[in-house]
């Protein structure tokens, strides 16, 4: 499980009001101090998991990690300037595959040519 803090850019600070939680099951954002919104995301809905880091973020040791989700409320689910960005998305990809198999709702794609031929019926010279 991470806990994670979205920080400013500058010097990586964490001065801000919104916090990431993530485990195995669900992935929570929290933001605001006077009005508090709280949005989860379940695991087996994120489809693709992308890290990106500025040049500014890399100085201060930050990333951004973008979650691409079948969510109807966030389908694109940022968690902007974290620590342990890299490694945050190595867990939520990994945990997303682990959620889907758990829930059985595992896409599988068929990448065959279309339509294909049945060996037996296939004519074979000798």
């Amino acid at each position: 499980m991470y806990e994670e803090r979205k920080r400013w850019l500058f010097l990586g600070l964490p001065f801000t009001f919104t916090k990431y939680y993530i485990n195995e099951d669900l992935l929570t954002v929290r933001e605001g101090f006077f009005k508090t919104v709280e949005n989860d995301c379940y695991m087996y809905k994120i489809q693709d998991v992308q890290h990106t880091a500025t040049l500014v973020e890399k100085l201060f040791g930050l990333g951004t990690v973008v979650c691409f989700t079948g969510d109807t409320t966030h389908p694109n689910l940022e968690l902007k300037h974290i620590k342990h960005s890299r490694e945050i998305k190595s867990y939520i990809l990994e945990e997303s595959e682990n959620a889907r198999i758990r829930r059985r709702t595992v896409n599988m794609l068929d990448i065959g040519s279309g339509e294909m031929e049945d060996i037996d019926d296939a004519d074979f010279e000798s």
